[in-house]
């Protein structure tokens, strides 16, 4: 008898869920999964919290349908999100589907932590798959004995090539290089080529390029893929070979090779040593990252942060940007001892107290613009011998016209307020003269700087900020001293 034969009449019984799903019954249906990002692009709470399940039940089959199949990228920001406990265990249970080139991604911080956290074999295991550009880049940020006991475990070969990589200045063209290429004397024919690149099992993940090189391995030329595909099987690869017209140096700054990318649209670069010899290629999506890198790091220094991510600890964050706090507090009060020349002045017209700040916190704003600019045209080789003396006279004579401006719309609004025309006269003299000192200092100091060999983006900031919050109130106080003549 079936519950068809007992459901009172006129009543279906119920069937389960499970048969009308086409499923097996007993076997619960899959679980749906969530959407990783939102509208604007991060990472759900509902997908970083499914994640966080199948790590806590450990489920390694519901992890690896989250995060399997994910993008190099994608995993980078689920570890940023996780907590520090929660990491190594994803780690460990995506096992071969985790791909060490991840940790490119991640911040400093967070990566060291991780590769700490994680046990010695499986870091040595990831790190031994990677690009020799990408392996160098994590290695880097390890202490000595790490670093050591990781290279030990490396074939010969490869080691020397790491620690000849990690030997290179630290944000130079050989640090940023992969050692990985292929190269080819000129008198192999395109058919040798073809087939050399087809049977060779140890390659490149990614390569655009065939260089040739000469017996003594410096660089004859180049030749693209593309061209070689299209060229007859017998024709000596030398004959259409491009000659190289820009490589970097090994201690080149990286820098210098983004902006080298950048001028001649690369997709690759040829790196060769101090004998001409060809030891690697710097390629464009190493260049992309430098240039992210790069701005961020003049953004950070700009606001006095230095290096400081935001995994970084709390105590770490602290004492990183104490020491500019603490001479920015030494700068306040050199601008303090300028407005104690002026009590007296101060005392007689108590105005100035409210209007003064007007004027310094102005050409705090404008000064930070122009050197905002010049920072960024000095970083970028915009400002050089031929157009040094037209960029300045620019930046400072917009600072002029704007001060104009201002001290006409403050002088008026001074006048409405106060009912004294002559307030408002001497507070807009003050604005224009504290605006002209903004743009010279904003864009005088970065090029002092950039002269005598300091980074205009870490140095420039509080100087620019002293020289006008000093203008502005010495402007203030000292004309309306001499116009009502205080003694």
């Amino acid at each position: 008898m079936t519950d068809r034969d007992i459901a009172p009449p006129g009543v279906e019984p119920e069937v389960p869920t499970a048969v009308l799903a086409g499923q097996p019954s007993g076997e619960a249906p899959p679980r749906a999964t969530p959407p990783m990002r939102d509208e604007d692009g991060d990472l759900t709470r509902e997908f970083r919290e499914a994640v966080a399940e199948a790590l806590e039940r450990e489920d390694v089959d519901r992890l690896r349908v989250l995060a399997g199949d994910l993008h190099e990228a994608d995993v980078a920001d689920l570890i940023e999100a996780l907590d520090a406990d929660e990491r190594p265990v994803l780690v460990r249970l995506l096992g071969d589907d985790f791909d060490f080139s991840v940790l490119v991604d991640v911040d400093e911080t967070v990566r060291v932590q991780l590769i700490d956290d994680l046990p010695h074999e499986t870091v040595v295991e990831g790190v031994k798959d990677l690009d020799s550009d990408d392996a160098v880049y994590i290695l880097e940020d390890l202490d000595e004995a790490k670093q050591d006991a990781i290279l030990e475990t490396f074939p010969v070969a490869e080691r020397l090539a790491l620690e000849r990589s990690l030997d290179y200045p630290e944000e130079s063209a050989g640090r940023l290089m992969q050692t990985e290429f292929i190269a080819v004397p000129p008198f192999w024919t395109v058919g040798q080529v073809i087939d050399y690149c087809r049977e060779t099992e140890d390659l490149p993940d990614d390569f655009y390029e065939i260089h040739v090189v000469d017996p003594a391995f410096r660089l004859v030329g180049t030749v693209a893929l593309d061209k070689i595909l299209r060229a007859k099987r017998l024709i000596p690869i030398g004959d259409i070979v491009d000659e190289v017209r820009v490589t970097a140096r090994v201690d080149e700054d990286r820098e210098e090779v983004a902006r080298l990318f950048a001028r001649y649209d690369l997709i690759s670069m040829p790196v060769v040593d101090e004998t001409e010899r060809l030891v690697g290629v710097v390629t464009a999506d190493d260049v992309v990252d430098v240039v992210e890198e790069e701005a961020e790091e003049d953004l950070r220094a700009l606001a006095g942060v230095g290096d400081e991510e935001i995994s970084d600890t709390v105590w770490y964050a602290t004492r990183n940007r104490f020491t500019w706090l603490f001479v920015n507090l030494l700068t306040a009060f050199l601008a303090a001892s300028v407005i104690g020349l002026f009590e007296d002045t101060i005392a007689r017209i108590v105005a100035l107290a409210a209007l003064a700040p007007v004027v310094a916190g102005q050409g705090g704003v404008a000064a930070t613009q122009t050197m905002t600019v010049a920072v960024r045209a000095l970083a970028t080789r915009e400002v050089g011998s031929l157009n040094l003396a037209r960029f300045v006279n620019r930046e400072v004579m917009v600072a002029f016209l704007n001060g104009l401006a201002f001290a006409v719309i403050v002088g008026i609004s001074v006048w409405g307020w106060y009912g004294q025309i002559q307030l408002g006269a001497v507070v807009g003299g003050a604005m224009v003269l504290n605006l002209f000192a903004a743009g010279l200092a904003g864009v005088g100091i970065p090029l002092v700087i950039e002269k005598f060999g300091g980074d205009p983006a870490v140095i420039s900031g509080v100087f620019v900020t002293t020289v006008t919050d000093c203008v502005g109130f010495f402007a203030v106080l000292g004309l309306a001293t001499w116009w009502y003549g205080v003694a």
